[in-house]
């Protein structure tokens, strides 16, 4: 039940009504007519633009077409008034027997309520996280992962037929690199004293993996030159850090559908094939791109390249897909990936990046605009840095790391739950503060604390209703007389339920999972407030022990809150709490 759409029928119904008695033309559409909340509550409990939109079009007065259209909604039994305002807004307002519906209708639906079939099934690949494989994961990583996983949830709520997946990259030169840094550890592991040199990975946490090295090989390697271990310990060590990031997603409650080795794209024709694609549309040449604008690039000269004509595809300069030395540049294999993805038959892409990826964006919408022809739409979503808190202070690095703040740091500080729906508590391209502090407050600053309270207060009013002896199981607040709900306060919480099938609606066609968590904080605050007004009038109360048929009206409510609220959480990977402790 989406009673925002169902009033926005009832308008494209009073327009078509409008055409049909020849007080508005044919021909016009109705596509950017919305209902949704008015900003200032006290206009009403809706408000359509529907005679703005249409004025010019139409070549009317707004408030023309707002003045008809009123006239046909009050037939409409939702609606109690409709109001114009200003130049033409119309401002609807509805009856209490609407919003008492509503938490009849959170209660047959359960936690799907809000749920949708606007994906129709389509199949979308959602990659996140893509760490390099070269240690665990960091605090960076740690919102690009709960960010993605919401989406995914997001996404699959909708109707969508969502994979998950991350690829590893484990085909360049930092591979290298982590091979011969485990090569030291090895050494160590044997007895050695080693030193790190600059640009090799000294983090604690290459230790285990060095022993493990020797436990499986002994001293084979030992005083042998790269031409004989590095191979193998590239391997090896790949292994042994995808594991160790398995185990960081698992902590956080991530958990991946597929990982695309980018190893698996390089000695099989898999780029070339993905090239060979593009040139036969006439998009790779042999050319010389122009001297790049402003300061020029440290050892930049103009040469004869290998290009992929992305300005064909609205990027700002084609781009290298070969190196000077005749190797495939990071970029040749990303197409050659996101072929892959192209030919896996996704209706859409969605890619996460970090915030130091914001070049590529453009790149990569050109690559997969040419693969797919135009067809399959990439939307790259971008996570901004995470500054970390505590007592006041930047949050130390870790000393495992070598030179950042693991995932499990913050983890082991507050506990998945809190780190998930803390990292949607900005939108994704909005830099985050993270204070170990208040995350942990138990007060209306602290979002997850807020959230939780509400649940968990829900829950206490169903054990006080069971000590109280009122039936408050599913089947009794089903049959509840929601009638006795006619108090302005637990008339706004309905109001507040009503928008959720609308707010799920705007976050999926936005891809921007933080709107749940935005919305379950306002939702948590009006049922606080039902609660503390109950503090001042008794009627107010959940629990009105001389009447078990207003109890469980009010019961009713509170367990529509809590299912919203239990749904909202699972989207965002967060488990509801029962009590506070």
């Amino acid at each position: 039940m989406n009673l925002f759409a169902q009033i926005r029928t009832a308008v494209l119904t009073g327009l078509h009504q409008m055409q049909a008695d020849g007080n508005l033309p044919d021909g016009l559409s109705f596509d950017n007519v919305a209902v949704e909340p008015p900003r200032d509550v006290a206009h009403g409990d809706m408000a359509t633009n529907a005679a703005m939109v249409l004025a010019k079009p139409a070549k009317m007065k707004p408030r023309d077409i707002a003045d008809a259209l009123a006239a046909r909604l009050s037939n409409d039994s939702r609606i109690a008034s409709a109001e114009v305002a200003g130049p033409g807004f119309l401002n609807l307002r509805l009856p209490p027997t609407v919003w008492q519906a509503v938490v009849g209708a959170v209660l047959s639906a359960g936690t799907d309520y809000g749920r949708s079939s606007r994906g129709a099934g389509q199949k979308v690949n959602v990659e996140y996280v893509s760490a390099n494989p070269t240690g665990p994961l960091h605090v960076g990583h740690t919102r690009g992962a709960v960010f993605g996983d919401a989406l995914a949830s997001l996404l699959a709520y909708a109707g969508y037929d969502v994979t998950r997946e991350y690829y590893v990259n484990d085909g360049g030169a930092q591979v290298d690199v982590l091979a011969r840094s485990v090569y030291l550890r090895y050494l160590e592991a044997h007895g050695d004293a080693v030193e790190f040199p600059d640009g090799t990975y000294p983090g604690d946490y290459l230790v285990p993996v060095g022993q493990a090295l020797k436990d499986k090989v002994g001293d084979v390697y030992v005083g042998k030159g790269e031409e004989v271990w590095l191979t193998d310990i590239r391997e090896f060590a790949t292994d042994a850090m995808m594991d160790l990031i398995r185990g960081d997603l698992a902590v956080l409650g991530v958990r991946m559908d597929i990982f695309f080795s980018e190893k698996s794209l390089y000695g099989t024709g898999r780029i070339e094939s993905a090239l060979e694609g593009l040139k036969a549309k006439g998009l790779i040449y042999e050319g010389v791109l122009e001297t790049p604008k402003g300061k020029k690039p440290e050892g930049w000269e103009p040469r004869e390249q290998t290009l992929f004509r992305s300005t064909d595809h609205g990027d700002d300069v084609d781009r290298p897909v070969k190196k000077s030395d005749g190797s495939w540049t990071y970029f040749a294999s990303d197409i050659a990936y996101h072929f892959d993805k192209v030919s896996r038959d996704f209706d859409a892409l969605i890619d996460v990046f970090g915030a130091d990826h914001g070049g590529y964006v453009k790149r990569m919408e050109a690559a997969v605009s040419a693969l797919s022809e135009g067809q399959i739409p990439l939307d790259i979503k971008l996570t901004q840095l995470v500054r970390l808190f505590k007592n006041g202070e930047p949050f130390r690095m870790s000393k495992r790391a070598g030179n950042f703040v693991t995932l499990r740091d913050v983890v082991d500080q507050v506990g998945a739950d809190v780190t998930r729906f803390v990292m949607l508590t900005r939108k994704n391209d909005a830099p985050l503060d993270f204070d170990f502090d208040k995350v942990l407050e138990q007060s209306r600053e602290n979002p997850v604390f807020y959230v939780q309270y509400a649940h968990a207060r829900v829950m206490s009013v169903l054990r006080k209703a069971a000590e109280a002896g009122i039936a408050a199981d599913t089947g009794a607040l089903a049959a509840a007389d929601l009638g006795y709900l006619t108090h302005d306060a637990e008339l706004n919480v309905a109001r507040k339920l009503a928008e959720w099938p609308r707010l799920v609606d705007i976050a999926v066609r936005t891809n921007e999972p933080h709107r749940v968590a935005f919305y379950l904080y306002e939702l948590a605050g009006d049922f606080h407030g039902l609660w503390n007004r109950g503090n001042e009038l008794p009627k107010l109360r959940f629990i009105q022990e001389s009447d078990a048929a207003v109890s469980q009206a009010k019961i009713a409510l509170a367990q529509a809150v809590a299912v919203v609220i239990s749904a909202g959480l699972g989207i965002l990977g967060v488990v509801p709490i029962q009590e506070m402790r």
